[in-house]
């Protein structure tokens, strides 16, 4: 297992040239091009009107990839070495990646406060926080690694329909297409878009071949036990680079400590 470094998202930021509507960042992972090639580097600039516009666009409010694909693709100046990029590089970008950028270009636009509510699971009280986005925590792969698939051991496992149960599994790192194909579930329901997402990123499960993987699909996240789904997310949340949006809160109100995904409610709102 490749080492992993994880520092504050501040530490990763490259201060805008004065003068400019830009910044230069380091990507977690990076994009590996048609040969090879990684490019770790991404000049941004900050959003303006017309990106606004993208994101009120129907057809990219429809498709929650799409939208980010559309965004990044209009804000992102200069990715790596390459001489020209556009929505198909974007689209294979890793998710880490994605999300890293998105959380940089609000920051850039906006700065790095970012308004927040959450409810505590234990008395319902919901409260509101400042969150510093230059804070979050961000694991950086290192120089020269490609991102490792995700092993992970499940308690139960899947049962199949001759009895057998397999109980490893290996997925690789979701990217930009994958989003979009899993949107139409997402927009369903949250559970239904998570398992088409992770079957899209399923290599192996167990000894099964891998035409009845394909066949199966969704189905087989679906039929896992929640137990073996929180395996899933913690393996991910253990082993993949790229910044951290689960937040441990205490509640004000009666002191108990929540976990919850990073409040985005207001990511275009200035603070």
């Amino acid at each position: 297992m490749t080492a992993l470094e994880m520092t504050p998202l501040s530490e990763h930021r490259t201060a805008p040239n004065a003068g400019t509507r830009g910044a230069e960042v380091r990507l977690p992972v990076g994009y590996c091009d048609d040969h090879g090639q990684m490019h770790r580097t991404v000049t941004l600039r900050k959003m303006t009107g017309r990106d606004e516009a993208l994101l009120a666009d129907p057809a990219n409010q429809r498709n929650g990839g799409r939208m980010v694909t559309a965004l990044l693709a209009s804000c992102i100046v200069r990715l790596g070495d390459l001489q020209g990029f556009g929505r198909r590089e974007i689209d294979k970008m890793y998710s880490v990646d994605r999300n890293y950028l998105l959380i940089k270009l609000r920051s850039l636009t906006f700065g790095p406060e970012l308004a927040a509510n959450y409810s505590c699971s234990a008395c319902g009280e919901r409260f509101s926080t400042t969150e510093n986005l230059d804070e979050l925590p961000t694991t950086m792969l290192p120089d020269g690694e490609l991102p490792e698939h995700i092993s992970v051991q499940l308690r139960d496992g899947y049962l199949d329909t001759d009895g057998s149960v397999h109980d490893t599994m290996t997925l690789r790192l979701a990217r930009g297409d994958d989003e979009s194909a899993a949107a139409p579930q997402m927009r369903k329901n949250a559970s239904l878009g998570k398992n088409a997402l992770l079957a899209r990123c399923l290599i192996r499960l167990g000894d099964m071949l891998e035409h009845r993987t394909e066949a199966l699909g969704t189905k087989i996240f679906a039929d896992l036990t929640l137990g073996d789904r929180r395996l899933i997310d913690r393996a991910f949340n253990d082993a993949a680079p790229g910044i951290d949006l689960v937040r441990e809160l205490d509640c004000p109100a009666c002191g108990n400590e929540i976990r919850a995904s990073l409040d985005m409610t207001n990511f275009l709102a200035p603070e």
